[in-house]
Parts: C-alpha cells; sequence; structure tokens
C-alpha cells in the first residue's frame, strides 16, 4: 500500500467513528427523553415531594436557603 492510500484509509475509518458516535450518542438522548417523558405524574409527583423533603432538611440542619 502507498502512502497515499494509508491517509484514505485512515480518514475512512476516522469519518466512520465519528458516524457511529453521532448515531449511538443521538439515540441514547432519544430513548432517555422518552423513558423521562414516559414516567407517569405519580412517580414525577413523588420526585417533587422527595426534593421539596431534601430541601427542607437542608434548610433545617444548615439555617439557610439554597434560593
Amino acid at each position: 500500500m502507498k502512502e497515499p492510500q494509508v491517509w484514505v484509509l485512515i480518514g475512512v475509518f476516522a469519518a466512520s467513528m465519528f458516524g457511529m458516535i453521532t448515531v449511538v450518542s443521538t439515540l441514547f438522548v432519544h430513548v432517555v427523553k422518552a423513558e423521562i417523558g414516559g414516567l407517569g405524574n405519580e412517580v414525577l409527583g413523588e420526585i417533587r415531594a422527595l426534593d421539596r423533603d431534601v430541601t427542607a432538611l437542608y434548610r433545617n440542619t444548615f439555617g439557610i436557603d439554597r434560593d
């Protein structure tokens, strides 16, 4: 193999790897958004209640507000 052919192979490999990383990360973000969107209002309410409880504990423990 000549040197230009090696550089072409390196470029093709780099482009394919970049494309694959782009596709995988896009699909991952799509799946995460779908899972979060699929959570019922009951689960989201529990998460908000937990956040409220943790905020109250934080304020009582340190005597300051996070806001």
